[in-house]
């Protein structure tokens, strides 16, 4: 079978688009794995890893092929590896959900503060939270997100330079 080149050239765009779609829904599996461990803490007592890695062995029901995605079982997923980091010019999908639960995390700092902060205050506590922003200046890189994130229809509203609140409802 001889495909033309202009064939090939659309199986390959069709490739890249289902492998980005892929990507984005490994990038946000991977985000809420890691804001589950954050807000549950420190993890599963390590008799209850020994217990999931001795489920993880057995081997999967058999299901049929027809088998409707809702009814097969997925085992437990496992605890990954300490993640190695990765440029995100590499990963730009992974990029994109860490900087939405960067921003997430940023509002719910300042809601719980109850106050205005200056972008400094509010990385001093995305840092407690375990976030890391990139960048020679992560306060100029923060204000920065923070800032795009100000308008009109944004969760936050901008007071003054690098000076963040809540947005409120309609106003």
């Amino acid at each position: 079978m001889e495909l033309s080149e202009a064939e090939i050239e659309a199986r390959l765009s069709d490739l890249r688009r289902r492998r980005e779609a892929l990507d984005r829904e490994i990038a946000d599996h991977v985000l809420y794995l890691e804001l589950g461990r954050r807000l549950r803490g420190a993890g599963p007592a390590p008799a209850q890893s020994e217990e999931r890695a001795s489920e993880l062995h057995e081997p999967p029901e058999a299901v049929s092929p027809r088998a409707p995605a809702a009814i097969r079982t997925m085992p437990a997923a496992p605890e990954p590896p300490q993640r190695v980091p990765v440029a995100f010019e590499v990963d730009p999908a992974g990029a994109r959900c860490y900087g939405r639960a960067l921003i997430e995390a940023a509002c719910g700092i300042l809601v719980r503060a109850g106050r205005p902060m200056h972008a400094g205050e509010i990385l001093e506590a995305l840092v407690a939270e375990g976030f890391a922003v990139p960048g020679q200046d992560p306060v100029a890189a923060l204000n920065t997100r923070l800032w795009k994130r100000s308008g009109p229809h944004g969760p936050l509203r901008r007071l003054g330079d690098a000076v963040y609140a809540p947005a409120l409802g309609a106003e």
